[in-house]
């Protein structure tokens, strides 16, 4: 068995400088560290269990195939801080039909970040014995 002591998403932008504003500024992710010098320094951002690094430089865009999941406490208190930090909302929140509340946005070389909320009666939430 392999057991998995931490877990990172790598992402290389096709322009590191406008990524880092985005997650830094516009979704507001806390930075965990920061290593290198020059626009293809590499930021990791904290995201909640595991981290976001944001590093290099790729000329061509991520596959459209790879989406990020975010968990957020209050998916519509989420669609209104990012709509006004002018972040364009793909789709706003809705409740689907398996129960969680979910918005779609998309970073600035189009990756699809989905954000989600879990309400208190979804199964997700069901902790036996708590």
């Amino acid at each position: 068995m392999v057991h998995v002591l931490s877990s990172r998403i790598l992402l290389r932008p096709t322009d590191p400088d406008r990524s880092r504003a985005f997650y830094g500024e516009r979704l507001g992710l806390a930075v965990h560290r920061e290593f290198g010098t020059g626009p293809e320094r590499g930021t990791v951002y904290f995201l909640g269990g595991g981290f976001l690094e944001v590093s290099g430089r790729s000329e061509e865009l991520l596959s459209p195939a790879l989406k990020l999941w975010l968990q957020v406490e209050d998916a519509a208190a989420a669609h209104d801080e990012l709509r006004a930090k002018g972040v364009e909302i793909v789709r706003p929140p809705v409740r689907e039909p398996w129960g969680l509340v979910e918005m779609w946005i998309e970073d600035p070389d189009g990756t699809r970040i989905v954000l989600v909320e879990v309400p208190a009666d979804h199964p997700l939430r069901y902790r036996p014995g708590i």
